[in-house]
């Protein structure tokens, strides 16, 4: 949810989720668990499932925020992955939290969730808020497993397979490891998490299609990019030039 308010009123109400969100703009006030809140611009809101709550603008000017809702069940599979064993949920002793680090996560799961980041792209996100929330802000920090030689079977994974969209359950599934040992795993060993190298294997066949004089838009389509601009925005950021002028300069 993203949404800007102004007189509009939250009655008490609670969510059978978590339910984390970053004010963007603005003050809002609410009511939890019996206390008064109020969460300005940059401020982490992290609801329990179950936390009866209501809430309104603090001032005439009204707020801006967003919030993502995540399931009991996909955050205690996220934890049991940091873990490497069945962990217990977590409690979030306070409902607001100046953290920028949990705001900059929550900004990025969101705009991938609403976006069309790749499967891979939105599971990594998804375990690195949790787990950034968990670790910050919770009253229950699990431990996290060792690292094992998975990165290997992963990279060639993605290599066989770098044009399917293919999530970290998946992908964690055919290198023998948990999502969190192999998000952690793999930004070791290649400084990067498995999709940006995944998109790194897309941009080198790319590259390679584009110096046999293929056309932009069919490149980008045989690829796994979603259309020509897409591919143009990544080939831009990676390597300083359009695929037109790549092309030109071969």
């Amino acid at each position: 949810m993203h949404a800007h308010f102004e007189r509009h009123v939250y009655h008490r109400h609670s969510h059978e989720t978590y339910s984390f969100g970053v004010t963007e703009d603005g003050y809002q006030a609410f009511r939890c668990r019996g206390d008064a809140h109020t969460s300005a611009a940059g401020m982490v809101i992290a609801f329990n499932p179950d936390d009866p709550h209501d809430g309104h603008a603090a001032d005439e000017l009204g707020f801006t925020y967003r919030m993502v809702h995540i399931g009991p069940e996909l955050v205690s599979g996220v934890l049991a992955d940091m873990a490497g064993r069945p962990a217990g949920l977590p409690l979030f002793a306070s409902p607001v939290v100046s953290d920028p680090v949990l705001a900059r996560n929550l900004r990025g799961l969101h705009a991938a969730l609403l976006g069309d980041a790749p499967a891979l792209r939105r599971d990594e996100l998804l375990t690195a808020t949790v787990g950034a929330m968990v670790d910050r802000a919770a009253t229950r920090r699990p431990g996290t497993g060792p690292a094992g030689g998975f990165v290997e079977r992963a990279r060639r994974r993605l290599e066989e397979a770098y044009l399917d969209d293919i999530g970290a359950a998946e992908l964690a599934d055919a290198a023998g490891c948990s999502r969190f040992a192999l998000y952690r795993g793999f930004r070791r060993a290649y400084g990067m998490g498995p999709s940006d190298y995944q998109r790194q294997l897309r941009l080198r066949a790319a590259r390679r299609l584009l110096a046999g004089g293929g056309a932009i838009g069919d490149v980008a389509a045989r690829t796994g990019f979603a259309d020509q601009s897409h591919l143009t925005r990544w080939f831009v950021r990676c390597y300083g030039m359009t695929p037109g002028r790549f092309q030109r300069a071969g």
